[in-house]
């Protein structure tokens, strides 16, 4: 193991179970929607039609795809007010994945959102990486209950 994967180790150790506090909240606007169903060829009604989604739905409207709130995840923590530090010899950070996503509450058209995440695991995984977890909270504004939490993982590989 080099020295350098120790040190990160070690430091983003003292890390685990700190809170990154909160990020700026962002509006998730129904083109924002559409956009999303044409990217990923997901068409239902409840998402991209207000009349119809008013009329035939408990939600008041459209919501957005959870998808779509998953895959704002990036653009949401980068304005967390706490960053993970990068570290002497990293030579890159990777979307290594999620160990669990639920999506708890619809944010619905025009809605704003903000992501809330706490440092929750810190493993060595020898003999170049050091994997981070996160649990995120995607929260709505006004609302009690978050649109999604979800654990996620990155890993950071070291020379």
């Amino acid at each position: 193991m080099s020295s350098n994967l120790q040190n990160a180790f070690n430091n983003l150790k003292e890390l685990e179970g700190s809170d990154q506090g909160y990020g700026e909240w962002f509006e998730v606007d129904q083109n924002r929607i559409n956009d999303f169903a044409d990217a990923t060829i997901d068409h239902q009604f409840i998402h991209v039609d207000p009349e119809r989604a008013l009329a035939e739905t408990p939600f008041g409207g459209t919501i957005a795809h959870g998808f779509l709130s998953l895959s704002l995840l990036v653009h949401l923590t980068t304005s967390l007010p706490v960053a993970i530090p990068k570290m002497e010899g990293q030579l890159m950070g990777i979307n290594y994945g999620f160990e669990k996503v639920r999506f708890i509450n619809p944010v619905l058209a025009g809605a704003r959102i903000r992501a809330q995440s706490k440092i929750s695991l810190v493993e060595l995984k020898e003999p170049t990486a050091v994997n981070i977890t996160r649990t995120i909270t995607v929260e709505i504004e006004g609302q009690n209950k978050p649109a999604l939490v979800a654990e996620w993982i990155t890993r950071s590989v070291f020379a």
